[in-house]
């Protein structure tokens, strides 16, 4: 695979002009141990590049008696009326507009003019559709990385039984220690974007990497452990689990239910809701490996919180079907 093909590709990408099988390759690229990191530093420098477009997501309000200007300015440039012989001539009534001296020079000021006009007008029509194709662009990656994760977690739980379930206790008794499990059992690249989610802080400080267990572990009882912790799941939350009733936090069972929730775009500060996609769109992963794009109104459904159990805590359910979604640091 070849880096200079994919770099064509990579602003089709960012817009989402490609079809699924070219976002495909390009994402498998992105992956790619050999070409990845150039091609991820070359997928930041477009990001960035378009990031101005946000500021101009809002048409401009025109600015006021433009239309009444134009008319004239119209009105101005009309050929000479004729009148039969003995009439006078009757022009309308007209504000003068400058103009260059000479019809050479005022033919090429009006042309000028013209083209900026359209310009003007090919941005204000243009710039919210492409700010449109970005954003469901960045909603669909965040889905399908969503749904890489899903792989990882279901092969994982093929091996042993189980999801990724973090420690009762203890300070690796986090959400987010699924994925350096991942990343330890080779079911996860450590720095190729996939917990992310496309123009979040985190992705767009670059260069993050998910740590392995062992490094997370050697870091304990450090200050960059903190660090660590408070990043290491990305911009994805991972489910808290259950306690029973002794206290104790029970394995991450796949029970292959449709309604239970086991990853989600990361809760914000307020535990209502993420602040990954300024639309208000929220992804959920559920224990069957199906994702579902929910809107804030529809987010906590069944009478169940998705970011905080039956008590009203950010902590493990209270019972099997109490689901709970964890920011990275959040502990059980």
């Amino acid at each position: 695979m070849e880096a200079s093909p994919m770099r064509e590709r990579l602003l089709g990408y960012l817009c989402g002009a490609l079809d699924d099988v070219e976002a495909l390759q390009v994402e498998m690229a992105l992956a790619d141990p050999r070409i990845g990191a150039d091609l991820r530093r070359d997928l930041d420098v477009l990001r960035r590049a378009v990031r101005p477009l946000e500021l101009d997501r809002e048409p401009l309000p025109p600015p006021a008696g433009l239309a009444g200007r134009t008319l004239r300015f119209i009105a101005a440039q009309a050929p000479p009326a004729r009148s039969a012989p003995g009439r006078p001539v009757r022009r309308p009534a007209v504000v003068p507009v400058e103009t260059e001296r000479g019809g050479g020079g005022r033919r090429a000021w009006l042309d000028r003019a013209i083209m900026a006009a359209t310009a003007l007008a090919a941005c204000v029509l243009v710039a919210p559709l492409l700010l449109d194709s970005i954003a469901d662009a960045r909603a669909r990656r965040a889905e399908r990385n969503l749904q890489r994760l899903s792989s990882g977690l279901q092969g994982y739980a093929e091996s042993h039984r189980m999801y990724p379930t973090p420690p009762s206790t203890g300070p690796l008794s986090r959400a987010g220690l699924y994925a350096p499990t991942l990343v330890s059992e080779q079911r996860l690249v450590a720095d190729d974007g996939t917990v992310l989610v496309p123009d979040t802080e985190l992705a767009r400080q670059g260069g993050f990497r998910v740590p392995s267990l062992e490094e997370l572990e050697a870091a304990v009882g450090t200050p960059r452990f903190e660090e660590l912790v408070r990043t290491m799941g990305g911009d994805f939350g991972y489910t808290l689990g259950h306690r029973d009733a002794a206290g104790v936090l029970q394995p991450n069972r796949n029970q292959r239910r449709t309604h239970h929730p086991l990853m989600a775009d990361a809760p914000d500060h307020t535990d209502e809701q993420s602040d990954n996609h300024p639309e208000g769109i929220h992804h959920v992963l559920f224990e069957d490996g199906h994702v579902k794009r929910l809107l804030r109104d529809g987010l906590h459904h069944r009478d169940d919180h998705i970011y905080r159990n039956h008590d009203g805590r950010v902590a493990a359910g209270k019972d099997a079907e109490d689901a709970v979604i964890g920011d990275s640091h959040d502990q059980p």
